[in-house]
């Protein structure tokens, strides 16, 4: 490959851009008018703009996008995440114009995509699930039915779809019937099908997921887990690598159950296969999200590997240059989106104009950033305006870096998310390790978070004092209050 196209914008596209370039491929970048002025665009070796601000119009235009690829003579396509990343046709499509799609193939998606579909693939390979039904329905009475069998509580989720979109837990039997009608309307609003299932809801969930990479010459490899358990609206907020619950056995077993879901549906390239994990260490098929994902940096870190070089390298057609044994865990990774979102206002989205924007920087600190001083945080995307990671050598070291790199990030203009990660990162049930996918509606509400700023702000002020009567004690210089 001479010329790869990112079809996508932000920090992603530049963090795929890098490798890109370190490997001496040239980059083409898509943007849309609210993005014009954006890294991505400025570090690309060549733009070109496919439309309005609005996604629909612009980076979900599949169209447009192979247009670009095939005036610049493109040799292959990474879609990132999000927008057209987990889209079959897209990438049927970009194969059928003689394009490479670095990423899995249609069937794959396809398969991975519908909840249903894919618990039914990987059955043969005895993949632990939660219990539950194997069909989609939308019939009350029956799902009265099914509830009672299972057991409350249950969980009802949307079928085609992710994100939270179209879930529903169900407590008892008087409620099952209006979650089940919101959970249908939501699913068909999000994803143009209302089809639903029901499992088991598993009570202190915790969320794992195990990275894997596929070759075309059938070789499969995992990269160890990533905890992503804190999270607010099903939506990860915080995760790290690896996971301070999982001990050598478990992390083989669940590995090796995360290459058979890759096996089963013949996936090629980088994937993650996501699991739920209960209380007493039983781990459950949740789904395979078939892109990279946002939290990929934090295994990059404690594996030593590239994880967009290696799309880029599988899809070129060569063999995985890693072994299972070759792979080991070195020290402990934190990354924390941070998004323009106000956390005193239940997380509401903070648009507006950068007039400071300053990153950390400094040894086991990395930014993957897609915004700079000066810019506009536009209304029509995902409010995230970089992940932030820190490194240390043990678990407790890289939360004190992390703690650290917050102190260091300087944004004005925007409230961000970086307060509310300083207080899980402070807070005991996150530091001991002892937390699950409840840790928000547990630990958190903007008026704790509100008291930290307040004693953080009386501390500044304890130690400004102190220090400048020290500062006077060294200059000789007489104490104002003794006068």
């Amino acid at each position: 490959m001479k010329k790869i196209l990112v079809a996508n914008r932000g920090e992603i596209a530049l963090r795929v851009m890098k490798s890109i370039q370190k490997m001496g491929i040239k980059t083409v970048a898509v943007f849309s008018e609210a993005d014009r002025h954006s890294p991505h665009v400025k570090f690309a070796n060549e733009a070109v703009c496919i439309g309005p601000s609005a996604s629909s119009e612009s980076y979900l235009r599949a169209d447009k996008i192979i247009e670009v690829a095939k005036k610049l003579n493109v040799d292959g396509i990474h879609p990132g995440y999000g927008f057209l990343s987990e889209n079959a046709e897209f990438s049927a499509q970009v194969a059928k114009e003689g394009i490479t799609f670095i990423g899995p193939k249609p069937h794959a998606i396809r398969v991975m995509g519908d909840k249903l579909v894919a618990k039914e693939t990987v059955k043969s390979y005895n993949i632990p699930m939660v219990p539950g039904i194997d069909e989609a329905i939308t019939d009350i009475n029956k799902a009265k039915k099914i509830a009672k069998n299972i057991g409350f509580p249950i969980l009802i989720k949307a079928s085609a779809g992710g994100g939270g979109k179209g879930m529903r837990i169900v407590e008892d039997e008087k409620s099952l019937e209006e979650q089940m009608k919101r959970a249908i309307s939501e699913a068909k609003s999000a994803f143009g099908d209302g089809s639903v299932f029901i499992e088991k809801y598993v009570t202190s969930p915790r969320h794992i997921e195990i990275q894997v990479l596929a070759d075309t010459h059938g070789n499969v490899v995992h990269l160890f887990e990533r905890e992503c358990s804190v999270q607010r609206r099903h939506q990860k907020v915080i995760e790290e690598a690896p996971s301070s619950l999982l001990n050598q056995n478990l992390r083989h077993k669940m590995g090796e159950a995360a290459v058979n879901v890759a096996k089963s549906c013949d996936y090629i390239g980088a994937g993650t296969v996501e699991f739920l994990m209960d209380a007493n260490l039983n781990f459950y098929f949740l789904e395979m999200n078939t892109r990279l994902q946002v939290e990929h940096p934090v295994t990059e870190w404690i594996t030593g590997v590239d994880l967009v070089e290696q799309q880029i390298k599988i899809a070129r057609g060569e063999k995985l240059s890693i072994k299972q044994d070759d792979l080991q865990i070195n020290g402990h990774a934190l990354e924390l989106r941070v998004y323009a979102e106000d956390p005193t206002q239940n997380f509401m989205p903070s648009v507006g104009h950068l007039k400071r924007y300053q990153l950390p920087s400094g040894k086991n600190i990395r930014v993957d950033n897609g915004f700079e001083q000066g810019m506009d945080v536009p209304i029509h995307y995902d409010p995230m305006l970089s992940k932030l990671v820190t490194y240390g050598d043990t678990r407790e070291a890289a939360i004190q870096k992390m703690i650290e790199a917050i102190d260091l990030y300087e944004i004005e203009g925007v409230e961000t998310t970086l307060s509310f990660g300083k207080f899980v990162c402070q807070h005991e049930a996150f530091r001991s390790g002892n937390f699950d996918t409840h840790f928000v509606k547990k630990y958190y509400t903007p008026e704790k978070l509100k008291e930290q700023y307040k004693n953080e702000a009386q501390l500044a002020s304890i130690i400004a004092i102190k220090t400048y009567l020290e500062e006077c004690k060294l200059l000789k210089i007489p104490d104002a209050n003794k006068n």
